[in-house]
């Protein structure tokens, strides 16, 4: 089963500074239908001008994933921690028992990213904040483990959830596959290019919303950058 949702519908708003579209309900934007996807709460597709950002604010229980597509963003919180992520890497915030921080687009030009919320299966831990780079010549051609609540993936980023954040670069006309379980749910979508996944066309910036497939298997039809969510 995939249900698939064109960038056209997503909800948002443009407050200028920034252009949010979302892929599930949040801030204004509401559908029952899109309230989450397992455990995958929100993806927020952002463009951020330059030399803006979000000011300091509260998170908690909360898995936030963020995949830079173009530029940087640079995060503070009140733990010290600060970092500076750049295209093609990610930063993920375990927000625990409560963390603040703020995010900010420094560069001279503007950023885009994915922002994505997981619900944790674990609670009541310590907050924290973590970055790091992924090439993209290390996931050419198939799906690399981005992010992941299994301590087996031994190169990704910890998260505390039942989860794991993937991407792949595939060159037009070239095949990926995922073993995904028919117990599982997908939702993938492509930062640039477009794919196919079992004969349903999927463009740059739509969500595609994927259930009761043992394996799953995208076939780009452009050169694509891909990211995706396996979720319980």
């Amino acid at each position: 089963m995939i249900d698939l949702r064109p960038f056209e519908s997503l909800g948002g708003e443009n407050h200028g500074w920034l252009d949010a579209k979302h892929h599930f309900s949040f801030a204004n934007y509401h559908d029952r239908k899109r309230m989450n996807w397992g455990n995958l709460r929100v993806w927020n597709d952002d463009t951020i001008a330059p030399h803006t950002g979000f000011p300091t604010h509260p998170h908690r229980d909360m898995e936030i994933v963020t995949y830079v597509r173009e530029g940087a963003i640079t995060h503070q919180d009140n733990l010290g921690n600060k970092g500076r992520t750049e295209a093609g890497d990610v930063q993920v915030m375990s927000a625990g028992t409560g963390i603040a921080h703020s995010e900010y687009n420094l560069e001279d030009v503007t950023t885009r990213i994915f922002q994505i919320w997981i619900m944790p299966t674990r609670s009541g831990e310590k907050p924290g904040w973590g970055s790091k780079p992924f090439p993209k010549g290390d996931r050419s051609g198939h799906f690399i483990t981005l992010a992941s609540g299994y301590s087996d993936d031994g190169d990704a980023l910890p998260i505390r959830t039942d989860a794991r954040v993937l991407g792949a670069t595939l060159k037009a006309g070239e095949t990926a596959t995922y073993p995904l379980g028919k117990d599982r749910r997908a939702y993938l979508v492509p930062a640039s290019g477009a794919v196919e996944i079992d004969g349903v066309r999927v463009n740059a910036r739509d969500g595609a919303a994927i259930a009761d497939l043992d394996t799953l298997t995208v076939t780009a039809l452009e050169d694509s950058e891909i990211v995706m969510v396996d979720a319980a």
